[in-house]
């Protein structure tokens, strides 16, 4: 739109001092032609901008006039830009918009602040969608120092309680950076050159190396969080799960896996069948993920898979790597 290109003109024009026409043509994607005019428009609303002919010469303000547009401190600058990397304006369908926008502010910005702007864009996101099993923000008492790692470039060692059975383990990290999902903190980075993913607010304890990050070459953060993510999605994906089991073996498995039925009611007075011929019963069950699913392998032949395939897939090949182990039928005395 013109008026944001009016004020980026002002901005830019603020923010650098005199500058040729075709140089502004560049910064703001548009051709000399047009920035002439938009020139004219500036002067027609009373901003003073002259422009001076000659191999020096160019556009310029009045000197002393200023706007408060483009006074923002460092801090300021990183908060915007932090900010302006929230996933959620693709959501909305105005990642494009948010892209040109992130450009026009970057061309405006005081020099000694843009790699402020750069590093935070590409080292801090903003996720507002909770994960399916929501954990609920905490405060992070480390958070200062993560910042300074993550900010600094440099390795981080850490005290770290897992949440699976409240264990603390030592890691010396490389870290990408941090994302903030639903107001929960999470820290991206590498142990022993494997991405990982710390809940912050489980950090026991945080120190700052003096040493360099050992960050892998041209990988940043948004990738190494867009696999972390799926792995985790993957795993609290719920699998809907379609069995096929022998007749005789009905009571066992509805005893191992009543709770995990989708209609618990409708198998009751199901019993283990008569003889070979009675047909086998088709169940329906869910399970947290693929790999809680896979404990229907412990049933061998008598309980067949019907749907999805990535789980029968999962199932083969555990069965032939536990038949790999028993190559040879070994003779009994």
């Amino acid at each position: 739109m013109r008026s944001e290109r009016l004020l980026a003109l002002l901005l830019l024009l603020q923010t650098h001092g005199q500058t040729s026409a075709r140089e502004l043509a560049e910064r703001l994607e548009v051709s000399v032609r047009t920035v002439m005019r938009d020139v004219e428009a500036l002067s027609a609303a009373g901003v003073p901008v002259y422009t001076e002919r000659g191999a020096r010469g160019g556009i310029a303000l009045v000197p002393g006039y200023r706007t408060d547009v483009s006074g923002l401190t460092a801090d300021e600058t990183r908060a915007l830009f932090v900010l302006l990397s929230d996933s959620a304006h693709a959501d909305l369908g105005l990642g494009q918009a948010m892209g040109s926008a992130l450009r026009k502010i970057m061309a405006v910005l005081p020099e000694v602040h843009r790699p402020d702007a750069d590093l935070a864009s590409r080292r801090v996101f903003i996720e507002p969608d909770r994960w399916r099993t929501g954990a609920a923000p905490a405060p992070v008492p480390e958070l200062a120092r993560l910042q300074d790692a993550v900010f600094g470039d440099r390795r981080l060692r850490v005290r770290y309680r897992h949440g699976r059975d409240g264990s603390e383990r030592s890691y010396t990290l490389d870290a990408y950076g941090l994302v903030n999902k639903a107001g929960v903190w999470y820290l991206v980075a590498d142990h022993q050159t494997r991405p990982k993913l710390f809940r912050a607010d489980r950090l026991v304890t945080a120190r700052v190396l003096s040493e360099q990050a050992r960050l892998r070459p041209g990988v940043e953060l948004q990738h190494v969080w867009q696999d972390l993510r799926r792995e985790v999605e993957n795993l609290e994906r719920p699998v809907k799960v379609t069995v096929r089991v022998a007749a005789d073996s009905r009571t066992r498995f509805l005893r191992v896996h009543q709770t995990e039925l989708t209609d618990p009611e409708g198998v009751h007075g199901i019993h283990d069948g008569d003889g070979p011929d009675t047909p086998a019963t088709e169940l329906t069950l869910r399970f947290h993920s693929l790999g809680h699913a896979t404990i229907l392998l412990a049933f061998g032949p008598e309980v067949e898979v019907i749907d999805p395939p990535e789980l029968r897939n999962a199932l083969r090949e555990a069965a032939q790597a536990t038949a790999a182990l028993y190559p040879e039928t070994v003779p009994i005395e």
